[in-house]
């Protein structure tokens, strides 16, 4: 494997060796370097046209392995006789190496593209195999004899599906065998259920044909009891077929007893590909057979040529590789997984779903929260007094909580290669599988540092939300207008909703009211710039206009922050409902003041006589004896909603005083806060210790001083001026001394200055001259 390629005793390969190192040469020669055009990096050896830039980084070996597929094409045009011999020997050697390197002895190989292939292709060997008359009879064999073909319940969804379209059996012909649910891992077939099927089955006059064991189980990673399911499977005849990640490790040097059991299995599916980081590789089906006629029937061997030729790219990266190569990625894969779980092992409030299986590549963890009455080993389950709805609700809380957790990880470190999954029984979890995506994204052991610095800093807002998720609802329960939506996809603090007074919640209508006043209150708690974030609901059934509150730390007054929504949603429906009320009785005065007009236009008319009216008579009395009218026209008062003449307007040439308006209501709570504090954060003036020093001590100090001084000026003012011989009152000499010190406060620290308090009023009304 490692000999170089001129000295293959084949004069065929030995030209395609030095062509093959030749191509090497050049690719060499064209190697990657940088320019800086536009702020990116280009390559000096780039497609151009529409994929420049979008190819990602293959490196050397992956070079080698398209080089494969253009060669193989290449290599299809010779003569038969030199074709023939050429994908023989290419077969061979890349056979012959993958039974050596992963442990499976006298085995031969099947490439394929898809995955499943392999294994639909074994199966149809083992009904070849089990029926004899198959071949002549067909269908009316299997028909008195169906066979069985067992996939464990933890097995990739679809696949038995896939099995039985491309056999063209039934769907009754699978059967699921159920994973262990009192011992054991959840995901490990359970051997003594299986072992009960197979004898019903058999009972019931069927055919067991097939088991499909999971050495890694595409969620978890775990490893069926290999070495046991062997023993049955050969008590009762059955074909057994192993596929998983786990089988990576065979390369290693030591390797667990459930993997290593694999290696006397009947066949085992491959995927040396994402393993190694090849692109555009076949995965490979290793099995064991003595009969090449039936497995020419079955589809596992084919004469033409250019079908074996699928192993080419395969056979250039294993020896571009190496047998050393190819080992140290999957050990260095195996040890990225096992550095982080022994990382995560010393974090809290962290658990690993994978612990009894050191030897796996894949971890799969989760964020938990411990509840009271609860067993902190078996992952936070509820206890057994409590009600199935709440089970329910932390349930989905905590899985809200993992997702939320999983994207921010995959985010804040994508060379992880991280992926978030939903379990059945565990619920959402965050798995890592650096067999699968190490070798592409080039994982390295600070990346795994990375992710467990990232974790741990996650892990404090991710307790404090779930903490303040039941304080929130019970505040907003007990707010008035408010209603608490549970949304348990809602990985923050909760969701709530502000019921106006047209609210119609059994109405699955459109709410255009409900939405402008969430919208209102949306860009209010914005502008707030707190550490929160708000974010508007969905608008479907009974939450068409809610506000969805993010994630928190644990400085947050939950009080404050309901409070805040309630008055500042009232307040916006306050104002909506003043602008209506307004319209309408500006619309209404704008009438009232047309039919005033009218009346005094008549009133005019009466007033000046009907001969001047005529436009010559009119002009000449009115010459010989102008009319001292008066000028009369109506202003419209906003505040009050009446008319009110212009008469007084134009004889004094001054507007009316009107009437001032009054205040506008607030509720909202005016909690004083410290310089530089944000929004809803918990103050510190509610602590037992306060220094003498702090800011707090100063204002209260300028309050007393304000209240003594304006007690003084007051009764000075309702005594006789006292005069220079006169002792000053010990009252007076303590204001004074707390005058010096506060005058010296303000000195030391501007920003303690507390600014006078200014009365602003309209006075003025609005005037509309109609």
């Amino acid at each position: 494997m490692d000999a170089p390629l001129e000295k293959i005793a084949d004069p065929t390969l030995a030209e395609m060796g030095k062509n093959l190192k030749e191509a090497m040469k050049m690719l060499e020669d064209s190697q990657r370097r940088t320019e800086e055009e536009n702020g990116k990096k280009l390559l000096s050896g780039d497609i151009p046209g529409p994929l420049q830039g979008r190819i990602q980084n293959i490196g050397e070996q992956g070079h080698i392995a398209l080089l494969g597929h253009s060669l193989g094409a290449y290599i299809s045009t010779l003569d038969k006789e030199k074709l023939r011999k050429l994908t023989t020997r290419i077969l061979s050697d890349t056979t012959l190496w993958l039974c050596r390197i992963f442990r499976y002895e006298n085995g031969c190989a099947y490439f394929h593209e898809e995955e499943r292939e392999g294994l639909a292709k074994i199966c149809r060997l083992a009904i070849h195999s089990r029926y004899e008359d198959f071949v002549v009879d067909g269908f009316n064999v299997l028909y008195n004899k169906m066979p069985v073909i067992y996939l464990s319940a933890a097995a990739r969804p679809g696949l038995g599906q896939y099995l039985c379209n491309q056999l063209g059996l039934p769907f009754p012909c699978l059967c699921r065998v159920p994973c262990n649910t009192m011992f054991g891992s959840q995901h490990q077939m359970d051997v003594a259920f299986l072992e009960k099927l197979i004898k019903d089955d058999i009972e019931r006059g069927k055919l067991p044909l097939l088991l499909v064991a999971n050495a890694g189980t595409a969620a978890v990673g775990h490893t069926d009891k290999i070495g046991r399911l062997k023993e049955l499977c050969k008590q009762y005849g059955i074909w057994l077929h192993v596929k998983g990640v786990n089988l990576a490790t065979l390369a290693l040097g030591y390797v667990s007893s459930s993997v290593l059991a694999a290696t006397k299995c009947d066949s085992m599916t491959l995927t040396p590909g994402p393993w190694l980081g090849l692109p555009a590789v076949p995965a490979v089906t290793l099995y064991k057979h003595d009969d090449p006629a039936l497995t020419l029937v079955a589809g596992l061997t084919s004469n033409k040529p250019t079908d074996k030729l699928r192993a080419l790219p395969l056979w250039l990266s294993l020896q571009y590789l190496g047998l050393d190569g190819i080992v140290e990625r999957i050990k260095h894969a195996c040890q990225l997984s096992q550095r982080l779980q022994e990382s995560l092992k010393k974090v809290n409030h962290i658990k690993i779903l994978v612990e009894d299986e050191l030897s796996s590549p894949v971890v799969v963890f989760r964020f938990f929260q411990e509840l009271p009455g609860s067993d902190p080993g078996l992952n936070a389950i509820p206890a057994p007094n409590m009600a199935p709805s709440a089970v329910s609700q932390e349930r989905h809380s905590c899985d809200a909580l993992n997702r939320w957790l999983g994207e921010q990880l995959k985010q804040l470190v994508p060379a992880s290669g991280l992926t978030v999954m939903d379990l059945e029984v565990e619920g959402t979890c965050v798995r890592f599988s650096p067999l699968t995506t190490a070798a592409v994204l080039g994982t390295r052991g600070e990346d795994v540092d990375q992710l467990v610095a990232c974790i741990q800093s996650q892990l404090p807002v991710l307790t404090c939300t779930l903490q303040l998720r039941e304080e929130f609802k019970q505040e907003v329960m007990g707010a008035a207008g408010l209603l608490y939506v549970d949304d348990p996809n809602w990985p923050g603090i909760g969701v709530v909703r502000y019921e106006h007074a047209n609210d119609d919640k059994s109405s699955l209508k459109s709410d255009p009211e409900g939405e402008k006043i969430h919208a209102g209150l949306l860009k209010k708690l914005n502008e707030l710039e707190s550490d929160l974030t708000f974010k508007m609901g969905p608008e479907y059934k009974s939450m068409k206009s809610c506000i969805y509150i993010g994630m928190a730390s644990d400085d947050i007054d939950v009080s404050e922050l309901v409070e805040t929504i309630a008055v500042t949603a009232r307040e916006i429906e306050e104002n909506s409902r003043l602008l209506e009320n307004m319209t309408e009785v500006v619309r209404k005065g704008i009438q009232e003041a047309q039919v005033q007009l009218q009346k005094a236009n008549e009133e005019r008319l009466l007033e000046e006589g009907v001969l001047r009216q005529i436009p010559v008579v009119g002009s000449v009395l009115n010459w010989f004896s102008p009319v001292q009218a008066s000028q009369k026209g109506r202003t419209f008062n906003l505040t009050a909603g009446s008319l009110e003449s212009t008469e007084h307007t134009y004889v004094y040439k001054v507007q009316g005083s009107g009437v001032t308006p009054p205040q506008t209501p607030s509720g909202a709570r005016t909690k004083q806060r410290l310089p530089g504090q944000k929004p809803f954060k918990r103050s510190l003036r509610g602590s037992d210790t306060v220094s003498e020093t702090s800011s707090v001590s100063h204002i209260e100090d300028l309050e007393k001083i304000e209240h003594l001084s304006g007690g003084q000026d007051a009764s000075e003012a309702n005594s006789p001026e006292r005069h220079p011989g006169v002792p000053t009152p010990p009252e007076a000499e303590q204001t004074g001394a707390l005058q010096d010190r506060a005058q010296r406060l303000e000195d030391d620290c501007p920003q303690m200055r507390k600014p006078r308090s200014t009365d602003l009023r309209f006075t003025q009304p609005v005037n509309s001259h109609l």
